[in-house]
């Protein structure tokens, strides 16, 4: 008896080890599954001659072909942090698609409150978050455009730091920037970091009373660098900003492209110049970044704006979309484009085009967007890895 208690004794012990051996075989399995993943994408770097962009080791032209990502179609709608904790397989499926689409960079809007608990406290679940996403990217073959600063829900933008003045918020803004530049640095997904999605600068003598603007559909996608520019020109005002802002990633980051996503205010008011892409305030930006929506039947006079951006760095249309254009308005802004533009970059918003197709007209026609994103994907992206 006292031998067949230790014979089962041994045999319990051993299948004890023998299930830990496999655990750990699986971790280190799951590990170098992940670091292969992980170096499926070469960093996207500008080219020697500084007029696009390339994958740094092979020296081959990337052209971005993406999606902004900054919100999901539920009803309400929400912003990726109202949901990347709790259904973070909502975000992976999301990403799935977006492949799916044939995009190969997704533009990721952070928000500043979800980020800075404080003037100097920086939310570590949200940047253990962020790390996740990158792990995702790598793994799903998608660079990442993270713009940052977003007070995109005014209801949520903390009153220490809406009471603050312009120099106080750029402390507060260069932190944000130095955390994320810190997790993000080593990644082969990240694109670039934009800094803010379309800063504004009041005018000479002219003073604004809140910090945010642009409100779209209960969002407040624009925000100003100061309330009141004093004795300072609007240049000089956004050269300390970018200058500054640049100065906090490279801290932490000195590879990776910093841009900055604009409204082309050259476009839009005939005989304006470009302000953020100006030679002299633009000298520490990678490359250049608009947002810009034709318009029905004057697609020449768009793409007469873009050239106005065109000031020897890589030119990328970061927002684009047919809101006030048809299919063909689109198409032809696009092909338009390619002898001189870098990417292209539309909207997706978690419901891919079998759902859509099945909805009411809005959604109808945004699935035969995508249905258009999706097809020209192919001479677009496919053409870049002949």
């Amino acid at each position: 008896m006292r031998d067949l208690k230790e014979n089962i004794y041994n045999m319990k012990k051993y299948l004890l080890l023998l299930q830990i051996g496999c655990i750990w075989l699986g971790v280190q399995n799951a590990g170098a599954n992940n670091l292969k993943d992980s170096t499926r994408l070469q960093s996207i770097v500008i080219s020697k001659d500084s007029t696009h962009f390339v994958y740094e080791h092979t020296g081959k032209p990337f052209v971005v072909w993406g999606v902004n990502y900054d919100h999901d179609a539920g009803h309400p709608s929400r912003l990726i942090e109202e949901y990347w904790n709790a259904e973070w397989y909502v975000v992976v499926a999301d990403f799935k698609e977006i492949k799916q689409l044939g995009a190969n960079v997704v533009r990721i809007h952070l928000q500043l409150p979800k980020f800075m608990n404080s003037a100097t406290t920086v939310n570590g679940s949200s940047l253990k978050q962020l790390a996740q996403l990158l792990k995702l990217a790598e793994t799903t073959g998608l660079y990442l455009d993270i713009t940052g600063l977003a007070c995109y829900r005014k209801k949520d933008v903390p009153e220490w730091y809406d009471k603050m003045d312009y120099a106080a918020r750029w402390e507060v803004q260069a932190r944000f920037w130095e955390a994320v530049a810190k997790v993000c640095n080593k990644s082969p997904a990240i694109f670039c970091y934009d800094l803010m999605n379309e800063p504004l600068i009041p005018g000479k003598g002219h003073v604004v009373k809140e910090w945010l603007a642009g409100e779209l559909g209960g969002y407040f996608f624009d925000q100003q660098l100061t309330l009141d520019i004093g004795d300072r020109t609007q240049k000089q005002v956004a050269k300390c900003w970018v200058d500054k802002l640049v100065e906090a990633i490279r801290k932490q980051d000195e590879k990776h492209m910093v841009t900055v996503g604009v409204i082309p205010l050259a476009y839009y008011f005939p005989g304006a110049k470009p302000l953020f892409y100006d030679k002299e305030v633009s000298s520490k930006l990678g490359f250049v970044s608009i947002h810009l929506y034709p318009k029905h039947k004057q697609v020449d006079k768009a793409l007469a704006g873009l050239k106005l951006y065109e000031i020897g760095k890589p030119l990328i249309i970061e927002e684009m979309f047919p809101l006030e254009c048809t299919l063909d308005d689109m198409d032809d802004f696009i092909e338009g484009g390619r002898g001189f533009a870098d990417g292209w970059v539309s909207f997706y918003w978690g419901k891919p085009i079998e759902e859509l197709a099945k909805g009411q007209f809005g959604d109808i026609y945004l699935s035969k967007w995508l249905e258009y994103f999706k097809n020209k994907s192919k001479s677009i992206v496919d053409d870049q890895n002949k």
